[in-house]
């Protein structure tokens, strides 16, 4: 797969109160066409900070970030982002939500039947047809959260950037989206990268981890290449000798590598 989205030397420092915080440093990833990437770490790791920058939504302090070839320089709709907050409109319906980010990205060259179809065409992606109509106080946190995944899938992104999207969702609420992201990107062919701190799902769901060390000033620490066959179910990884060596290559690092490292610094 040809390389999409180069991260290069990229490092990040804040001002703030107390001087100058350095929450990236020496960032060097390629991320190739088609990807999912997850990225893990302990908290204060800058995750967070790393697909902010990915998205445009902060500019680096050093280093420079490409995708498809150009100079990331600020928001984009060849990116999408979903947050863990779906931050729908209340006053909106469903297909309003979504038909709001058609119309803004598509409607310079199509007329309004081709933007309500493309807006049914991503309700329909995430199996949400049947609350096309509804407001977002008539549905559950789960579809809230389909909702914005459709509303970001419409746009047609080159990139799709996630940041914990399903951190305050139910466990089981959490599978059958995971279950669903996978299925989606599988259609959608989307380059995907994504924040979590499940361990679980980053397997699941990746083509490969990158491991984030402890901040101030983290770095990659490691990258896992999950080499496990597609389409996934995760009943029967659930066995899958691969799956449990990727599963404890990551708890590894996490809990003990950079255990060790808190340790050092307390």
């Amino acid at each position: 797969m040809e390389k999409f989205v180069q991260i290069e030397k990229v490092g990040q420092t804040f001002d703030t109160k107390k001087g100058k915080f350095v929450a990236l440093r020496d960032i060097d990833l390629t991320i190739r066409k088609g990807e999912f990437i997850a990225l893990i770490g302990h908290s204060g790791c800058g995750k967070s900070t790393l697909l902010n920058l990915i998205a445009g939504l902060a500019l680096p302090t050093t280093g420079v970030l490409l995708c498809d070839g150009r100079e990331i320089a600020g928001p984009g709709p060849e990116r999408a982002v979903v947050f863990q907050n779906h931050s729908l409109l209340p006053w909106l319906t469903c297909f309003e939500n979504v038909y709001l980010a058609v119309e803004r990205v598509f409607s310079g060259r199509e007329g309004k039947a081709k933007l309500k179809e493309r807006t049914a065409a991503a309700i329909g992606l995430v199996g949400l047809d049947h609350a096309s109509s509804k407001y977002p106080h008539e549905i559950s946190g789960g579809m809230k959260q389909r909702v914005g995944i459709a509303r970001a899938l419409s746009m047609e992104p080159k990139v799709l950037l996630m940041d914990e999207p399903f951190g305050a969702l139910d466990a089981l609420t959490r599978a059958r989206l995971q279950d669903e992201l996978m299925k989606i990107c599988e259609a959608t062919r989307a380059t995907t990268v994504m924040v979590t701190h499940d361990v679980d799902e980053a397997v699941l769901l990746s083509d490969r981890i990158v491991m984030m060390t402890n901040g101030p000033a983290a770095t990659i620490g490691e990258i896992l290449e999950v080499d496990l066959p597609r389409p996934r179910q995760r009943l029967t990884l659930a066995h899958d000798p691969a799956y449990i060596d990727c599963r404890a290559a990551v708890l590894e690092f996490l809990y003990e590598k950079q255990a060790h490292v808190e340790k050092l610094a307390a």
